[in-house]
This record gives C-alpha cells, sequence and structure tokens, in this order.
C-alpha cells in the first residue's frame, strides 16, 4: 500500500508537470490593429439587476469601431428588462430583445440570429473584461480557417479563502482546458469568454439535439464546431490580455450548485472523453481520501501519509501556480495547501450532485 501511494503521488506529479508544460509563461498574441470586422456582442441576460449598472460600466470601455450590442433577456422576473431599457437609451450600440422561448441556449439562438455581424462574441452580465477584448478576439479570426476562439475565465476578489479557493479551482480548470486544446482535442471552453462565426453555428445547427438541456451552451457548440471543421478551427487564447472575470459564487452551496450543474454535461455528450475524464477525477479523489489508511501501518505509514500529501499540495502549488501568476494572481503556500486539503471533498460533493442531476440556476430548477 505504501508502494502504491508513492508511486501515484509520483505519476500526479508528472501528469501536472505534463500539463503545466502546455500553459504558456506570458501572452503573445494581442491586437495589432490590422483589420476590424463588424463584431455583435451578444449577451443573454436573466434575473441580472444588480448587475446592470457594472455591465453598463464595462460596455462604456469599449471603443470598437463597428460594434452591435445585443441584450436578450431570457424571462427575467427581477426588472432586469425596463433595466436593459434605460442602458439602449444611453448607448445606441445597445438593442434590446426579449428571448420568445425558455432558457440561455434559445435567448443565445433568438439573438444570433437578429445579429448582423458575422463575428459573435459572448459573456455574460457580471462579467469583466479588458479594454481591448474585442479588439484581441477579432485578432484570432484572421486565419480564416478558425471558427471559434475561447478564452480564460475566472472569478474576481481574494478577500477571504473561499473567494481564493474559487480561483484556485478556476486555474485548474483553465489549466484541463489549455491542456486539451493544445493536443487537439477541445474538452471544455466557457461562453462567458466565447467567440464563433455566425456562418459556423448555423451550418452545425446551433443548439439542436441539445435545446432540452438548461447547460452545455459553451461545450455542446465547441464539440459541433470542432467536428464539423476539424479540432484545428477552434482556438484557445490563454492570455491575460484575453481574461475575463466573472463574480465568485456567494456561498459553498451556489457554488457547488453551480459545479453540478456544469458537471451534469458528462453524461449528456456523444464522445467517450468527457465520461472518461469525469470518472478518474472521481477516482482520483477517492485515491487521496483512501491515502488515509497509511497511518494505520505504523510510523513508516505515517511518513508516507506525509509524503502522499506533500507530493499533491508541491505539485498543484507548481502547476495551478504558473497559471495564476500568468494571470498576474499571486497565491500563499497556505492557500495552496488548504484548498489541496479540502479539494478532494468538494469533488466528489460535486461528483455525487452531478449524479443525481437536480440543481436550481437562475431560479429554475432542473
Amino acid at each position: 500500500m505504501i508502494c502504491f501511494y508513492l508511486l501515484w503521488t509520483l505519476v500526479y506529479l508528472l501528469l501536472l508537470a505534463v500539463m503545466a508544460a502546455k500553459w504558456p509563461r506570458s501572452g503573445s498574441e494581442c491586437f495589432s490593429g490590422s483589420q476590424n470586422p463588424p463584431v455583435t456582442l451578444l449577451i443573454p441576460l436573466r434575473n441580472e439587476a444588480e448587475n446592470l449598472a457594472a455591465l453598463a460600466a464595462e460596455i462604456r470601455k469599449i471603443t470598437y469601431p463597428k460594434l452591435e450590442i445585443l441584450l436578450v433577456d431570457d424571462g427575467s422576473e427581477d426588472g432586469t428588462f425596463a433595466g436593459l431599457g434605460e442602458m439602449a437609451k444611453a448607448d445606441p450600440r445597445i438593442e434590446v430583445l426579449r428571448s420568445p422561448g425558455l432558457g440561455k441556449k434559445e435567448a443565445v439562438t433568438f439573438g444570433l440570429k437578429r445579429a448582423g455581424a458575422e463575428l459573435i462574441l459572448c459573456t455574460d452580465a457580471d462579467c469583466s473584461f479588458p479594454e481591448l477584448w474585442v479588439e484581441n478576439r477579432v485578432e484570432a479570426f484572421a486565419d480564416p480557417k478558425v471558427q471559434l476562439v475561447a478564452g480564460p475565465v475566472m472569478s474576481v476578489g481574494q478577500a477571504g479563502f473561499f473567494q481564493r479557493f474559487q480561483q484556485i479551482e478556476w486555474a485548474s480548470i483553465l489549466l484541463m482546458t489549455q491542456f486539451f486544446f493544445s493536443q487537439k482535442k477541445p474538452l471544455m471552453c466557457s461562453a462567458a469568454n466565447l467567440a464563433y462565426r455566425k456562418s459556423a453555428f448555423l451550418e452545425v445547427g446551433g443548439y439542436e439535439g441539445n435545446l432540452q438541456h438548461p447547460s452545455g451552451d459553451d461545450e455542446f457548440l465547441l464539440k459541433k464546431i470542432a467536428g464539423r471543421f476539424g479540432s484545428e478551427a477552434c482556438r484557445y487564447l490563454p492570455f491575460v490580455q484575453n481574461l475575463v472575470f466573472t463574480q465568485p459564487q456567494s456561498s459553498l452551496a451556489a457554488l457547488v450548485s453551480q459545479r453540478v450543474r456544469w458537471a451534469g454535461k458528462w453524461r449528456l455528450h456523444g464522445g467517450w472523453s468527457h465520461g472518461v475524464s469525469a470518472l478518474l477525477s472521481f477516482l482520483a479523489q477517492l485515491l487521496w481520501l483512501g491515502s488515509g489508511g497509511l497511518l494505520w501501518l505504523g510510523n513508516v505509514g505515517v511518513l508516507a501519509f506525509l509524503a502522499v500529501w506533500m507530493g499533491k499540495m508541491a505539485a498543484e502549488s507548481w502547476a495551478l501556480g504558473r497559471v495564476l501568476t500568468s494571470l498576474k494572481l499571486r497565491f500563499s503556500p497556505v492557500d495552496f495547501a488548504k484548498s489541496s486539503l479540502l479539494h478532494p471533498w468538494y469533488v466528489l460533493t460535486v461528483a455525487v450532485g452531478a449524479v443525481r442531476g437536480k440543481f436550481e440556476w437562475k431560479g429554475r430548477a432542473n
């Protein structure tokens, strides 16, 4: 048992080293000013009244010359639609739409069909983004083969450990995303920082076949476009100048509910990669927790237990620290150590919730 766990820790360290090697040390792609094609910024919203003032401020930062902004309300019940009308009065680039369907995918589809530009840029109402965010997205589409471009997302705020834990977890998501894109096997992306060609969306049939599922507007589209145009048509730009910040979850229950919604998509993908990835992640966390059995093997077992967990903490601190440092975020060794201890319990809680398939999002239960 001791040999097994020492070997497992070594394998884990090597795995993270391989993945971290695919993360660029610094940004090498940014706006050159070579082109300014029309762009439609498409933002679906539901019950976002408290975020509208901040969203208006973010939109005002954008100075891209050929920008259309479509704000599509998805049946809000808190005054969001009226607030959007006020935003439109203050900015002639904004058009407010009310989705006739139910759910985010219906809202995105409705907005896209009304979009006047070929390039569609998507984000969420609670996000903030760099001043040249639109320009850097456009630059990637200079290559006519590129049909979809994804970018990194990170929760904002380091006021307490719970917020820092969320950022460290986001770093693990970004690391996996970059690794699979680098292997020409894109596995996931975030709709909070996503751009694609309108023609590509229409050619693959948009969300046809999965409209009934409340989540997955990003990953389902990624898989469809990669399947139709090839994985080289999908790019990931993991650079700080493309980083979008989103609001952190306010409580552990809210965080788990959100992650359950995300994790629940693994059963809905046709390929084996999502299912295998989910299973391996689940088994890995069981292995970490099972290492507690080493404590019953005497002094040698105790030393092995400490070596295993110190190896885990060191590997995660190095690999995830590389991601966070490249995004101008700093963390103490204590933050990484605490996150490393808590993460297996957290992942298993999310996994159980995903199997059950029950969650609530934007006032709608699944």
